[in-house]
């Protein structure tokens, strides 16, 4: 079962390394999303990871490119970390129905705005200013 239907028209940036992170993604939310109580834990703990090092990735390309709006990605960044934190102390205690909920009711809007706005213009402001993703 997905709650996140990849769409290249709706989700593709432009900028490879993004694009394959929120492929990834998507896939982890989609497995979470499916799977079985004993192992929703250790999905929980992987998307969490991946989750991390997706935004630290884009982190530091907006601080190498001086992305204008580094400070309000960033808060976003930390504010569904801050979520999905919250959510991974439930589940730890056994409380898997709490985050399956948040997986299928917050991702896929979330994930949706996200990619459209905030990672939308980092990625339309890496190639309007020439950035080069692979050298940083």
């Amino acid at each position: 079962m997905s709650i996140i239907d990849w769409m290249d028209e709706q989700y593709l940036l432009g900028i490879v390394n993004m694009d394959n992170t929120h492929k990834e993604f998507v896939s982890l939310v989609n497995q979470l999303a499916a799977a079985a109580d004993t192992d929703f834990a250790t999905l929980f703990d992987e998307l969490i990871t991946h989750t991390q090092a997706h935004f630290l990735q884009e982190e530091k390309l907006m601080m190498a490119s001086n992305f204008p709006a580094y400070a309000e990605h960033n808060d976003e960044h930390a504010r569904i970390l801050g979520e999905l934190n919250q959510f991974k102390k439930r589940v730890d205690k056994g409380l898997i129905a709490f985050g399956r909920n948040y997986i299928k009711e917050r991702m896929p809007d979330w994930f949706a705005l996200h990619a459209a706005t905030m990672d939308s213009a980092l990625a339309m402001d890496l190639k309007n200013t020439g950035f080069d993703v692979a050298t940083g």
